[in-house]
């Protein structure tokens, strides 16, 4: 790859700040479980971190993170992949008041990131969208959880209620015979659709016209609407993202203090799958 891109490649990353003591920013994509260590070493050498999502695989290890972020001053965002889709994007204009959120993410079983559980493996990236957008604290979490194909939690269903009085239900699944990335919510008047794989967002609307872009046959009090989606490949808008930030040393668009509010949200659903595992009766594998 070094070769092809031509670009340098190390060992390790002692090698690379011994040897290329120019960099001055670097993208974590290590397993959840070294994402501190590597980005303290990172950080303790002067070096802006995007360290891939989760966070940590702890609430103490993301607040060292944190810290160590702030001590250092380095810019450090976490790879919160969907806040940069082009859909998200152009749903947050029209968003009001959200009171139901319906969300699946499905996904058909890789071997990749399978020492972490399907809540933050894959669910953490939709926790982290209603989060921004119910824009409430979560007040209950029902979750359950089974393994399926590996040791830990392959698929898993959750519900949450926020302080707001908003529902956001979640379905989550590495074992799927299908790949779905879809994000629908409800607000006074309106429903909303997102689809993160195709980047489309359809907004159905009582009392206006609209433009008719789905059924004709739909309800003519209904109007129904297609927002502008600036296609973009979503991680190539968190890298320019991340380097903008890291050239203007400012905020970034997704900061380590909001990678942690859905992480502590992920572990708070992982210990409702326990407690309800152990309520029924099921075992893990």
């Amino acid at each position: 790859m070094a070769r092809e891109f031509e670009c340098k490649a190390f060992g390790s990353v002692q090698q690379m700040l011994t040897t290329h003591s120019e960099v001055q920013a670097a993208s974590i994509a290590v397993p959840t479980v070294h994402h501190l260590e590597v980005s303290r070493e990172l950080m303790n050498a002067g070096i802006d971190v995007l360290i891939e999502k989760p966070l940590a695989t702890s609430l103490a290890e993301a607040d060292e993170l944190v810290s160590l972020a702030a001590k250092k001053k380095r810019i450090a965002q976490v790879g919160h992949l969907e806040r940069f889709n082009p859909a998200v994007r152009a749903t947050l204009p029209i968003l009001t008041q959200p009171m139901f959120f319906e969300v699946h993410r499905l996904s058909v079983f890789t071997p990749r990131s399978l020492d972490v559980d399907v809540v933050l493996d894959l669910m953490i990236h939709d926790l982290d969208i209603v989060l921004t957008l119910a824009k409430s604290p979560v007040k209950e979490v029902r979750a359950v959880g089974l393994p399926v194909l590996s040791g830990k939690v392959d698929i898993a269903n959750v519900r949450l209620e926020f302080e707001s009085g908003c529902i956001a239900n979640f379905t989550a699944s590495r074992v799927s015979t299908e790949r779905v990335r879809k994000l629908r919510f409800f607000q006074p008047k309106q429903y909303v659709s997102v689809d993160y794989g195709r980047q489309e967002v359809l907004v159905f609307t009582v009392g206006s016209g609209g433009d008719a872009v789905a059924n004709p046959t739909v309800n003519p009090q209904i109007g129904v609407t297609k927002p502008p989606v600036a296609s973009e490949e979503p991680l190539h808008a968190e890298l320019k993202s991340f380097l903008r930030s890291v050239r203007e040393r400012s905020t970034p668009e997704v900061p380590l203090e909001e990678g942690r509010r859905a992480l502590a949200l992920a572990l708070e659903i992982l210990s409702a799958i326990r407690d309800h595992a152990n309520k029924v009766g099921l075992t893990r594998a």
